[in-house]
């Protein structure tokens, strides 16, 4: 199936569907981050995050990205799921610096947990989050947070490469791998795809091969993933708005709503 004709069915397919699903049962790969069976089993390589499976040079399957491995039995720290987790357990971090915009003392903090390949958090990048950003970021009201949860091999690979990009271009190539999905998303790893679109923020070969080969930025993605797991992060896009969960697409109306909730509640806007 060529690229763009796999794109447009992903957009097609689950249409009830609230989001890209995060649970894998079988180890397919390659598929779009639009339903399950994205993941593949993962044989680990101490020497390198990629492997070619292929003749072609071009087209890459991962032999160790641990972000994509078949979902653990259990969490880090032996628990699957937190049942209710609080703000603290929320906003805990690993090693990795978080990518945020607005005030850091804003009274609401809003999570969204994405995969480039997803068509939803495409949509949601595109429609909600430029109100998201002029009525609460931009007003002091809300901090938002993108965390990383990727889905499928090529979301893999792009999220290693957004991981690279410096601090002040992260936003943009986030954009980028999302507005130009159609042009990177395919049932097989294209590095050189990857590339093409990291390379727009000025991103050189040499800095991108070598962060494919960083083991180290690798399981600290894994954390992040594992972590969202264990806050019960089901698929993308799931949002946290303070600590309150939601595992579906959120409009700006249900955004406002919720935001409205804990500024007018106290107890809800003093537990910043």
């Amino acid at each position: 199936m060529r690229p763009w004709i796999a794109f447009i069915a992903a957009l097609l397919t689950g249409i009830s569907v609230a989001g890209c699903s995060g649970s894998w049962q079988t180890p397919l790969s390659g598929s779009l981050g639009s339903g399950a069976g994205e993941a593949s089993g993962a044989t680990p390589n101490a020497t390198a995050a990629y492997a070619a499976t292929t003749s072609d040079p071009k087209v890459q399957t991962v032999a160790n990205f641990n972000p994509l491995g078949p979902p653990r039995t259990q969490a880090p720290g032996g628990r699957e799921v937190i049942k209710n987790p609080t703000l603290a357990d929320v906003r805990a971090t690993g090693r990795l610096p978080e990518f945020s915009i607005g005030r850091a003392d804003a009274p609401v903090t809003i999570i969204k947990y994405a995969s480039l390949t997803c068509p939803y958090c495409r949509q949601f990048h595109k429609q909600e989050f430029p109100k998201l950003k002029r009525e609460l970021v931009d007003t002091g009201k809300v901090r938002f947070i993108i965390r990383e949860f990727p889905i499928g091999k090529s979301s893999g690979n792009a999220t290693i490469a957004l991981r690279c990009a410096k601090p002040d271009k992260y936003l943009t190539l986030y954009g980028k791998f999302l507005d130009q999905q159609s042009k990177w998303v395919s049932q097989e790893v294209r590095l050189d795809r990857i590339f093409a679109v990291a390379q727009q923020v000025g991103m050189k070969q040499s800095e991108f091969d070598a962060c494919l080969k960083n083991q180290g930025m690798i399981n600290d993605l894994q954390w992040v993933k594992d972590r969202g797991r264990k806050l019960g992060i089901i698929g993308t896009p799931n949002f946290f708005i303070q600590n309150k969960l939601y595992k579906k697409q959120l409009t700006m109306a249900e955004i406002r709503k919720a935001v409205d909730q804990v500024l007018q509640t106290p107890a809800l806007a003093s537990s910043n």
